[in-house]
């Protein structure tokens, strides 16, 4: 996904402070306010964050020909910047948000989010029925996903000399591929492989298995190539790398030799999210926008343009076959998709994952 990044989230709400917020509360999920469904959207102007490059250019435009509301874009590099502008205190100006779902609930249980009011978004119609069965957010009580996928191996046939199916071929490579491996570099997805191997939940708060998967993190570096969040795909396109971990979009499988596969001991369920904060003054505009969205051809172009699995049934039957010919991770079912471990957040353990991946890659 893009930019799905590290888990710092106890460390950034800690800086939250529920009466600088207003309307917020550190208890828990925020009880919803009364809108008013035959709003004037001409009237609400919204401001919404997202990463760049991931939903159309034009998007804000055709929302305000559609409603009269005007859609102010700011972006994002990262989930924590987004997460620290919105629990600095005040009023953020953001109404509408991209965050990941483990980023979602911790902002939930900060009170932070307004719930979704299902009758303002006809369109989660169009949702898999899966989507309705996220471990950060069972029935999108708090959340709406836009993208899902997971991660696995992306490698190249012609380079390995065989068909890689374990978290172990990363982790204990054979010979012929020393230095020619890579792993991503952000904690959940660091620690996942190692996590994986040894039977481990992805979600995972005890020190001892912690422990244990860092063990062999650590056992595995000398063999790799590099952590590498972004060009892992330009290194397997130019025969520097031969198996990578990537994320299923991001592994370029148009290119000839070029495969992904899940680990056959499993993986996670990343679901890339919208939500609305309680501080917005425009929140009809912003339920109305979140359906814009859920609008099959708007949604399609997540899936068209980056990549990513989007959980709108009517979107993916849009794709054209040979769309999903070149991106054969597109064809992998809710159903399977929702076999791997959905990425939850941390609370009070994510400390201890930063200090992991600060270790492992200081050595």
């Amino acid at each position: 996904m893009l930019r799905l990044s590290a888990v710092t989230i106890t460390a950034a709400l800690a800086l939250f402070s529920a009466a600088a917020c207003g309307g917020g509360s550190a208890d828990g999920p925020a009880a919803p306010d009364a809108l008013d469904a035959n709003a004037d959207l001409s009237k609400q102007t919204l401001t919404l964050s997202n990463w760049a490059g991931y939903m159309p250019e034009d998007l804000p435009a055709k929302f305000k020909d559609k409603t009269g509301a005007e859609v102010t874009v700011t972006e994002h590099a990262t989930n924590e910047e987004i997460i620290a502008k919105l629990t600095a205190g005040g009023d953020s100006g953001v109404d509408v948000a991209f965050v990941s779902g483990q980023f979602a609930q911790a902002l939930a249980e900060q009170g932070l989010l307004e719930p979704i009011h299902a009758d303002l978004v006809p369109n989660l119609k169009n949702l898999y029925p899966e989507a309705t069965k996220l471990a950060y957010d069972p029935g999108n009580k708090i959340s709406v996903p836009y993208t899902w996928g997971t991660t696995g191996l992306c490698y190249r046939k012609d380079l390995t000399g065989y068909e890689p199916d374990s978290w172990n071929d990363l982790l204990q490579p054979k010979p012929e591929l020393k230095k020619k491996i890579t792993m991503l570099g952000t904690e959940r997805w660091m620690l996942l492989p190692a996590q994986k191997s040894l039977g481990f939940s992805a979600n995972t708060q005890d020190e001892g298995e912690l422990a244990k998967a860092k063990e062999l993190l650590v056992k595995a570096k000398p063999n790799l190539l590099a952590f590498d969040d972004t060009t892992f795909g330009d290194r397997l396109k130019s025969g520097e790398a031969a198996l990578v971990e990537a994320w299923d979009g991001w592994c370029p499988t148009t290119e000839k030799n070029i495969a992904f596969t899940v680990p056959k001991e499993g993986s996670d369920l990343w679901v890339d999210t919208m939500v609305i904060l309680k501080s917005s003054k425009n929140k009809e505009a912003a339920h109305a926008l979140i359906d814009y969205i859920l609008d099959p051809e708007v949604h399609a172009w997540a899936a068209q343009n980056i990549m990513y699995k989007v959980p709108n049934k009517a979107a993916m039957e849009s794709l054209d076959a040979k769309l999903v010919a070149d991106y054969p991770h597109l064809e992998m079912s809710p159903a399977d998709l929702l076999k791997q471990e959905s990425l939850v957040d941390l609370g009070e353990a994510a400390p201890v994952y930063t200090r992991i991946v600060t270790e492992v890659t200081a050595r």
